[in-house]
């Protein structure tokens, strides 16, 4: 360290670059003693692992890494084969035939059937992708009918359906047709959308005296009667407590609850009077909540479903076990139906308990 004369003198007084250099001179090492510094480091430096053990290791990482990847991939084939050959055994052993009693005879042994099954289905890209959803559409709507469900919601997110309600009506009745035949054998058929009117097949002059005295309700949802539904609620009740029209503590979970449910499973109004002779005009009453939904894809992906009906609802995916390449777990085919069904009759529902 230097001494205080020392740092005196280099601060005070001024000194050429030479007596600098002498004065500084006593405090720098010796270079003999740094050249023998840095060959004794150079001696401590371990020595450089061979070369052919270094390459045989790489090469044993790299033989057991290739050797884990073959047999995951062999092994997941095999799965993915395993379940497609069963997805193809199950179609054709129980296959409906457009017979409602073979599908009667499939849900008879189930404990219990949902009351309202929800479906979500996605609209392609393909010219013809709206009469294949329409199609779709009428498919789970005799489905469900032949099983004694009650009331079906079909998502799909754009909300295209609700566009063709009409149009919808008629493919669903002509599958109908093709599952029990004349008009008095069909199930008494209800297709609306949240803020759209009823449709029903008790408007175009059906026979009064009908042999089928099921219904089924089709109930068609967007993307709009979910997160958007919820915006509107909300500002409408901020609205209505800043106006005095409605307290703050009014405002709980029963009350929206009963908003929304209103809202979204409810027409804006109601069919025209029956005709004399015809029989009274059924009236719409669907279960807010479903107590089963159908993804026909091969993963669980809600795409927007509204969240506030699904709370207690058991979801079920059909391809959640599918290769993707094969496409069995999206297309919506009677086995996924049918599957969807039996996992839900043999869930337990406990409700948070």
């Amino acid at each position: 360290m230097v001494s205080k004369r020392d740092q005196d003198l280099l601060r005070g007084s001024k000194l050429s670059p030479a007596d600098r250099e002498n004065i500084l001179k006593p405090y720098l090492p010796d270079p003999a003693d740094l050249l023998s510094r840095r060959q004794s480091q150079r001696r401590k430096k371990p020595l450089r692992k061979a070369p052919i053990r270094t390459f045989l290791r790489s090469q044993l990482h790299q033989l057991t890494y290739t050797l884990i990847h073959i047999f995951f991939g062999i092994a997941v084939r095999l799965l993915q084969t395993y379940h497609a050959v069963v997805d193809r055994i199950f179609a054709i052993v129980y296959h409906h035939h457009r017979t409602p009693e073979l599908i009667r005879k499939d849900v008879k042994g189930l404990k219990r059937v949902p009351e309202h099954l929800s479906v979500i289905l996605q609209l392609k890209k393909e010219d013809d992708a709206l009469t294949v959803l329409m199609d779709e559409v009428a498919e789970l709507t005799a489905w469900s009918a032949c099983s004694e469900i009650p009331t079906l919601s079909i998502y799909e997110k754009s909300g295209i359906l609700k566009s063709y309600i009409p149009t919808l009506h008629r493919v669903i009745t002509r599958k109908l047709s093709s599952y029990y035949g004349s008009p008095s054998h069909q199930p008494i058929l209800q297709l609306f959308a949240p803020h759209h009117p009823v449709y029903n097949n008790l408007q175009n002059g059906t026979p009064a005296h009908k042999l089928n005295s099921n219904s089924i309700t089709v109930l068609l949802l967007s993307s709009t009667d979910g997160r958007e539904t919820l915006v509107d609620l909300t500002k409408t009740l901020a609205e209505m407590s800043q106006n005095d029209k409605l307290l703050p503590e009014d405002i709980t979970a029963e009350l929206v609850d009963a908003e929304i449910s209103e809202i979204t499973t409810q027409p804006s109004q109601t069919t025209p009077p029956a005709r004399k002779g015809d029989p009274d005009q059924p009236i719409v009453s669907v279960k807010p909540e479903p107590d089963l939904l159908l993804i026909f894809g091969n993963f669980l992906k809600l795409d927007g479903y509204p969240p506030w009906h699904i709370r207690l609802t058991e979801m079920y995916c059909t391809g959640d076990r599918s290769d993707g390449t094969t496409g069995y777990g999206e297309a919506v085919e009677y086995q996924g139906f049918i599957r969807g069904l039996w996992h839900y009759a043999g869930a337990q529902m406990r409700f948070g308990r």
